[in-house]
C-alpha cells in the first residue's frame, strides 16, 4: 500500500477535478517536514547520515537483485539458501503460496520500476529488454488472479509508466515502443475469464493458457474468494484501460467493487474476509484490516484519487468510520464479527495490518497512525522482525516473517507527514536487522521463526518490489531522485501509476448511479481534502507525546479494551468471568455460567462438556459474555496444548564462509542437555561417525572426540545413538533423517523421544534435522572440510569481525523450512524414538514416526437452538493473560477439580476438566458461516 505523497486539494473543493490532485498537499507536507526536522531538540539526522543509509539500501538491493539474476533468473523467485531459482513443479508444493508463481520471471517484472526509483536506469533498460525477449505469458499453469494482478500486471504497467517517462526525458529508452504495455494487455485478457461469474466477482485462480472452465484449465471449481482478492483490481485494470483505451478491464474491476459494496453488512458497514463468488454470501464473517481485506480499503481511497469518482471516497469513508468505531482499539486493531461488531473475533493480529498506519496518513488521521505504528515497532524491537501474527499481549502467534514491507511503508508515510527524525531511526533499525539477521551470501532469506532466528529458503518478489523502494525513499532527498515521485500513485505492490491517467480515456461514468447512498449521513465525513495546517500541528514534540505512553507497551504492560462490566465497576457489576479464572468447584462460577446460558454436561466416562444455549442467557449482554467465555476456553485449551510441546531448536553454521548467517531449524530431543537452560549452547566442529547409523560402538572415536557427531536416522533408538557418541567423546549430536528429500517444508517438526528407560545418563545435546537440512551441512563438509556449528535454543548474533572478513561470500547452504501462509505458533511436534531394523515407535507406543505428540484432548460444543445465536469462531478470547517481557505463553496455576472422575495429567490446568472430545467440535467453532450472528 502506498501513495507517493499525502492527500490534499484546494480548501473547500470536493474531489479531484484536475490532472494532479495530490500534488499540492504533498509539497505542503514536505515543507512542514523541513520545519519540523530543523526544530530545536528534534534530533534531526544529518544529511551525511541519511546519504550513508541511502547508499546502504542501494548496496542491499544490489546484493539481492544481482543474486537473483545470477542464480535464479529466469525462474520466478530466488531460493537464497541453496542459491538457485524456484521453479514451480520442481520444488515441494507450498500450497497457495505457489499460486503467485507462473513461470513468467516474477521477481524481474516485480522489480522493474524499483530500478528506476533507485536511479539504476541502465539496469532498468537491460531488464526491460530481457522481459520483452524472454517472458512467456501463455503458460499452462494455474495462478492466483490477485497475485498476478498486483505483481505481474502491476509490474508491467509500472515498468511502462517509468519507461515512457525516461523516453520523454531523452536519454534512456529511446527505442521503447510500448512493448511492456502490449504484454500487460495480453495478460489482462488472460485474466478476464476469471470474471465469468453471475456476481462479477472473479474466480480466485485462472489458467494462463486455458482460462477457467476449459477441461484442461484445472481450475474453476472454487466457490469462495477473499475480499481483498476481488477488491484489489481497480487500479491496475483501470490503468490498463486508460493506457490502452480498452474500457473492458476497468468495467470488470468496477463491477466487482460494486458487488462487494452492495454485500457489506448494512448495520455495521463492515465486510467479511471471504465471500461466495456465486451467491455473495459471506463465508467468513470476521472483519479487520489485515489479511484477506487489507488492500480492498486501500484501493477504494486510491481509486478515488486516480479515477476522480466520488462514490469510491464515499465508500471508503463509510468503511473507515466503521473501522474506527469497532476494529480500532488503540493501539490495537482487532478483528470483530460483522453482525456483532462489539464482539472480538480473535485475540491476535496479523502482520499485514502494518500497512494501515500508512493508509491513515493518506486519510489525514495522524494520531491513531502514530499509535499503531509505535506498537508495531515495539514488537519489532522485541523480536527483530514483525511476526506473521502476535497476540494482544504481544506473544508470538505465528512465528515466521517473509520479509514483508508493510511496516517500512507506514514508516515512510509517517515521516513524510510529520518530518519527525524518529522515523528515520526506525528505518535505520529495519536496515540493521535485515543485514544482521536475514542477509545470506545469496541474497536475503525469510525468517522461519523470529524466536530462534532460523531461515527459510525464500525471497519473495515483493521484497525487491517494495521494501527497497520505501527504505530508499525514506532517506532520499528530492535532488536524489531523477523524477518527481509526487507525480505517481503507488499500487499495493508499490508499482508506479501516473496521476495524469485520471483525465485520460474516461470512458466510464464517474458516478455509480446504481448504488444508493441515501442511508449515509454526509455530516460524518470531511468531503474536502485534509488541510496541511491542521493535519499535523507545527510542534516537533506532538508525535513524541503520542508515542511516549507506548514505549514500554510490549515489555511492561498489557493494553486491552475495557469491557462494559469493567466500565461500570463503580456501580456494582463485576467483570465477566474469564476462562483462565474458572473453577468448576466454585458455586459462584457455576451460577455465572448459568446466567450466561452455559451448562455443564457430565459424560458417562466422567468427563464434562460445556454447552451454550444463547436463548437461555439472562440477557443479550450475558449471552455475549457466554460466547466470549466459550471462545476463551477454545483459545486457552489450544494454547495449553502448545505449551506441552518443546519449541524448535537451531543449528547455526558459524565457520567460514557462513559466519552464522545460515540457521537450520532442528527438532529437539526429550533427553540430554536442555538447550533452553544453556543459553550459550554447544559449539563445535562436526564429524561423521562410523558406523553412520550410530547403533553400535563408534569405530572412529578419535575423529569424534570433542566434536558434534553427525549420524543417520534408523536401525536403533535415538537414545542408543546418543549414548554411543557420548561414550566416544562427542560433545553433541545431530541426527539426519534417512528419508530422501524430507524437509521441514513439507513435514511437521517432531521431537526425538527416549527409549522408555531412564535417560538421565545422557548429558549431551541431541538435535534432529530433516534430510534436506542435513544435506546442507554434509555439502558444506565436502566443500570446506572443517565446518563449525552452534547448537542452541535460538540463533545467536553473528561475529561481526568474522563477517567483515568475507562480506561477499558466495556459498550459502541452509534449511528450507515450512513456508505455509499461516502456520501455527508452534508446529506439531511428534515425539519419536527409533527401533531396530528401521522401525520407529513413539515414546508411548505409537508406531507412526511422524505423528504429533499427543496432548490432553477436550471438547466444547454449542447447541444453536436460536437461529440468531452465535457460535464462537476461530477460538477467540478478548485478551489472554499478560506476561511482561516474555514471549512464551504464561504458565497457568494447577487447580483441583471437584469431580473424582475427571481425567488429569501432570500439568493439568483448571479448565481442562471441563473440556471433552475437543477435536470433534473445534471445526464447528472455527466455521463462522454456520452461525448467523
Amino acid at each position: 500500500m502506498a501513495l507517493s505523497g499525502a492527500p490534499g486539494c484546494r480548501a473547500g473543493e470536493r474531489g479531484p477535478r484536475w490532472r494532479r490532485p495530490w500534488k499540492l498537499l504533498a509539497l505542503g507536507l514536505l515543507s512542514a517536514s523541513s520545519v519540523l526536522a530543523a526544530a530545536p531538540g528534534a534530533g534531526a539526522m544529518s544529511r551525511e547520515e541519511k546519504r550513508r543509509l541511502g547508499n546502504q539500501v542501494l548496496e542491499m538491493f544490489d546484493h539481492a537483485y544481482s543474486n537473483y539474476m545470477e542464480h535464479a533468473y529466469p525462474a520466478d523467485e530466488l531460493m537464497p539458501l541453496t542459491c538457485r531459482g524456484r521453479v514451480r513443479g520442481q520444488e515441494p508444493s507450498r500450497g497457495d503460496v505457489d499460486d503467485a508463481l507462473g513461470k513468467f520471471s516474477l521477481t524481474l517484472i516485480d522489480t522493474l520500476d524499483t530500478l528506476v526509483v533507485l536511479n539504476k536506469t541502465k539496469e532498468f533498460e537491460e531488464a526491460v529488454k530481457k522481459v520483452i525477449k524472454d517472458v512467456n505469458l501463455d503458460n499452462d499453469i494455474v495462478v492466483s488472479v490477485f497475485e498476478t494482478n498486483i505483481r505481474v500486471l502491476g509490474g508491467l504497467l509500472g515498468g511502462h509508466s517509468v519507461a515512457i517517462m525516461l523516453k520523454e526525458k531523452g536519454e534512456y529508452m529511446q527505442w521503447y515502443n510500448g512493448e511492456l504495455l502490449h504484454m500487460a494487455k495480453e495478460l489482462g485478457y488472460k485474466l478476464l475469464p476469471a470474471f465469468n461469474t453471475t456476481s462479477g466477482l472473479p474466480y480466485p485462480r485462472v489458467n494462463l493458457k486455458f482460462g477457467v472452465r476449459h477441461p484442461e484449465a484445472r481450475t474453476g471449481t472454487e466457490t469462495d474468494t477473499c475480499t481483498a482478492c476481488a477488491g484489489t483490481l481497480i487500479l491496475e485494470f483501470a490503468a490498463l484501460s486508460r493506457f490502452t483505451g480498452t474500457s473492458v478491464f476497468e468495467e470488470y474491476a468496477r463491477k466487482a467493487l460494486d458487488f462487494i459494496w452492495e454485500k457489506r453488512q448494512r448495520s455495521s458497514n463492515l465486510v467479511g474476509v471471504t465471500i461466495n463468488i456465486h451467491t455473495g454470501d459471506w463465508v467468513r464473517k470476521d472483519s479487520g484490516v489485515g489479511a484477506g481485506i487489507d488492500s480492498y480499503y486501500e484501493y477504494l481511497l486510491k481509486a478515488y484519487v486516480l479515477l476522480g469518482d466520488d462514490s469510491f471516497l464515499e465508500r471508503f469513508n463509510t468503511h473507515y468510520d466503521a473501522i474506527m468505531r469497532y476494529i480500532s482499539q488503540p493501539p490495537l486493531l482487532l478483528d470483530v464479527h460483522i453482525h456483532k461488531p462489539m464482539l472480538n473475533a480473535r485475540t491476535w493480529m496479523d502482520s499485514l495490518l502494518a500497512f494501515f498506519p500508512g493508509l491513515q496518513v493518506l486519510k489525514g488521521d495522524i494520531r491513531p497512525a502514530i499509535e499503531t505504528h509505535e506498537m508495531l515497532y515495539q514488537v519489532i524491537k522485541k523480536h527483530n522482525f514483525l511476526p506473521e501474527a502476535f497476540t494482544t499481549d504481544f506473544r508470538v502467534h505465528w512465528a515466521q516473517h517473509p520479509l514483508r514491507p508493510e511496516f517500512a511503508e507506514s514508516t515512510y508515510f509517517l515521516y513524510k507527514a510529520t518530518g519527525d527524525p524518529y522515523y528515520l531511526e526506525v528505518g535505520k533499525t529495519l536496515i540493521e536487522n535485515l543485514n544482521k539477521y536475514a542477509r545470506v551470501p545469496c541474497g536475503f532469506a525469510a525468517m522461519k521463526d523470529v524466536r530462534t532466528g532460523s531461515h527459510e529458503d525464500r525471497m519473495d518478489s515483493f521484497f525487491l518490489a517494495e521494501m527497497f523502494k520505501y527504505l530508499y525513499l525514506l532517506f532520499a532527498d528530492k535532488e536524489d531522485m531523477i523524477f518527481d515521485i509526487e507525480d505517481y500513485i503507488f499500487t499495493t505492490e508499490a508499482h508506479l501509476l501516473p496521476l495524469w491517467l485520471s483525465t485520460t480515456n474516461q470512458t466510464i461514468s464517474k458516478k455509480n448511479t446504481s448504488t444508493e447512498y441515501t442511508e449515509l449521513d454526509d455530516s460524518n465525513f470531511d468531503w474536502t481534502c485534509p488541510n496541511t495546517q491542521i493535519l499535523f500541528p507545527n510542534d516537533p514534540m506532538f508525535a513524541q507525546s503520542i508515542r511516549e505512553p507506548l514505549k514500554n507497551v510490549v515489555d511492561k504492560s498489557c493494553p486491552r479494551g475495557i469491557s462494559r462490566a469493567e466500565e461500570s465497576l463503580g456501580s456494582g457489576p463485576k467483570p465477566p468471568l474469564r476462562a483462565r479464572d474458572f473453577m468448576a468447584s466454585n458455586p459462584e462460577h457455576l451460577e455465572i455460567l448459568k446466567k450466561m446460558g452455559v451448562s455443564l454436561i457430565h459424560l458417562k466416562d466422567g468427563r464434562v462438556q460445556l454447552v451454550q444455549h444463547a436463548v437461555q442467557a439472562a440477557s443479550s449482554l450475558d449471552a455475549e459474555d457466554g460466547l466470549r467465555f466459550m471462545q476463551e476456553m477454545i483459545e486457552l485449551s489450544s494454547q495449553q496444548q502448545k505449551e506441552q510441546q518443546l519449541p524448535p531448536r537451531a543449528v547455526q553454521i558459524v565457520s567460514h564462509p557462513f559466519f552464522g548467517r545460515v540457521v537450520l531449524t532442528a527438532g529437539p530431543a526429550q533427553f540430554g542437555m536442555d538447550l533452553s537452560k544453556h543459553k550459550a549452547g554447544t559449539r563445535g566442529f562436526v564429524a561423521t561417525i562410523k558406523p553412520y547409523n550410530g547403533c553400535s560402538e563408534i569405530t572412529n572415536p578419535e575423529a569424534v572426540k570433542e566434536k558434534i557427531a553427525l549420524m543417520q536416522r534408523g536401525q536403533c533408538m535415538f537414545a542408543e545413538k546418543a549414548r554411543n557418541i557420548q561414550k566416544a567423546g562427542a560433545i553433541g549430536g545431530i541426527v539426519i533423517d534417512d528419508n530422501e528429500g524430507s524437509s521441514s517444508d513439507t513435514a511437521p517438526l517432531f521431537q526425538m523421544a527416549g527409549d522408555g528407560k531412564n535417560t538421565d545418563d545422557i548429558t549431551i545435546p541431541m538435535l534432529f534435522l530433516f534430510n534436506k537440512e542435513g544435506n546442507i551441512i554434509l555439502d558444506a563438509i565436502r566443500e570446506y572440510e572443517a565446518v563449525e556449528v552452534l547448537l542452541s535454543d535460538k540463533a545467536k548474533d553473528r561475529d561481526l569481525e568474522m563477517e567483515n572478513m568475507d562480506q561477499k561470500s558466495s556459498e550459502s547452504d541452509s534449511h528450507k523450512p515450512n513456508s505455509e501462509e499461516a502456520p501455527s505458533e508452534s508446529q506439531d511436534a511428534g515425539a519419536v524414538s527409533e527401533e531396530p531394523e528401521g522401525g520407529e515407535s513413539s515414546a508411548v507406543g505409537d508406531p507412526d514416526p511422524l505423528s504429533p505428540a499427543s496432548t490432553a484432548s477436550a471438547s466444547v460444543s454449542m447447541a444453536d437452538e436460536d437461529p440468531h445465536a452465535s457460535g464462537p469462531a476461530e477460538a477467540s478470547a478478548p485478551e489472554p493473560a499478560c506476561t511482561p517481557g516474555d514471549s512464551q505463553p504464561q504458565e497457568q496455576n494447577t487447580q483441583t477439580e471437584a469431580s473424582s472422575k475427571a481425567h488429569w495429567d501432570s500439568k493439568v490446568q483448571p479448565m481442562e476438566s471441563i473440556l471433552a472430545d475437543w477435536n470433534e467440535d473445534i471445526e464447528a467453532f472455527e466455521m463462522m458461516e454456520k452461525d448467523e450472528l
